[in-house]
Protein backbone atom coordinates (compact mmCIF):
# COMPACT_ATOMS: atom_id res chain seq x y z
CA UNK A 1 0.00 0.00 0.00
CA UNK A 2 2.96 2.37 1.07
CA UNK A 3 4.76 1.25 -2.17
CA UNK A 4 1.60 2.32 -4.71
CA UNK A 5 0.84 5.91 -2.59
CA UNK A 6 4.73 6.85 -3.09
CA UNK A 7 4.37 6.02 -6.53
CA UNK A 8 1.39 7.86 -7.33
CA UNK A 9 2.35 11.04 -4.83
CA UNK A 10 6.06 10.99 -6.64
CA UNK A 11 4.51 10.70 -10.15
CA UNK A 12 2.06 13.47 -9.65
CA UNK A 13 4.85 15.97 -8.64
CA UNK A 14 6.78 14.70 -11.47
CA UNK A 15 4.09 16.11 -13.53
CA UNK A 16 3.78 19.32 -11.43
CA UNK A 17 7.58 19.93 -11.98
CA UNK A 18 7.49 18.87 -15.65
CA UNK A 19 4.91 21.52 -16.27
CA UNK A 20 7.50 24.06 -15.58
CA UNK A 21 9.39 22.98 -18.75
CA UNK A 22 8.36 24.29 -21.98
CA UNK A 23 8.76 21.26 -24.26
CA UNK A 24 6.34 22.52 -26.62
CA UNK A 25 9.01 24.29 -28.24
CA UNK A 26 11.37 21.41 -28.97
CA UNK A 27 8.52 18.79 -30.51
CA UNK A 28 6.65 19.34 -33.75
CA UNK A 29 3.27 21.91 -33.87
CA UNK A 30 0.08 20.20 -34.40
CA UNK A 31 0.82 16.59 -32.66
CA UNK A 32 -0.66 17.57 -29.06
CA UNK A 33 -1.19 14.05 -28.60
CA UNK A 34 2.34 12.98 -28.48
CA UNK A 35 3.23 15.61 -26.56
CA UNK A 36 0.92 14.98 -23.61
CA UNK A 37 1.77 11.59 -24.16
CA UNK A 38 5.48 11.90 -23.69
CA UNK A 39 4.86 14.51 -20.81
CA UNK A 40 3.14 11.47 -19.19
CA UNK A 41 5.83 9.25 -20.03
CA UNK A 42 8.36 11.34 -18.48
CA UNK A 43 6.23 11.67 -15.64
CA UNK A 44 6.07 8.40 -14.74
CA UNK A 45 9.65 7.30 -15.38
CA UNK A 46 10.66 10.11 -13.07
CA UNK A 47 7.92 9.62 -10.36
CA UNK A 48 8.88 5.96 -9.75
CA UNK A 49 12.23 5.99 -9.89
CA UNK A 50 12.27 8.56 -6.99
CA UNK A 51 9.83 6.42 -5.20
CA UNK A 52 12.04 3.64 -5.94
CA UNK A 53 14.92 5.66 -4.12
CA UNK A 54 12.94 6.88 -1.20
CA UNK A 55 11.27 3.26 -0.55
CA UNK A 56 14.45 2.11 -0.98
CA UNK A 57 15.99 4.40 1.31
CA UNK A 58 13.13 3.82 3.83
CA UNK A 59 13.84 -0.24 4.05
CA UNK A 60 17.88 0.48 4.54
CA UNK A 61 17.53 3.07 7.11
CA UNK A 62 14.90 0.39 9.06
CA UNK A 63 17.61 -2.47 8.65
CA UNK A 64 20.41 -0.49 9.65
CA UNK A 65 20.04 -1.21 13.18
CA UNK A 66 19.97 -4.81 12.41
CA UNK A 67 23.51 -4.15 10.36
CA UNK A 68 24.94 -2.15 13.06
CA UNK A 69 23.80 -5.27 15.82
CA UNK A 70 25.43 -7.78 13.34
CA UNK A 71 29.02 -5.76 12.95
CA UNK A 72 28.82 -5.66 16.67
CA UNK A 73 28.72 -9.17 17.13
CA UNK A 74 31.47 -9.95 14.92
CA UNK A 75 34.00 -7.98 16.45
CA UNK A 76 33.11 -9.66 20.12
Amino acid sequence: MLSILSHLIFIALAWWALQAIRLEKLLKSGHVFQARLLYIILAIIMGSSVSNFFLDYLQWSQQLPLIMQTIQLVNI
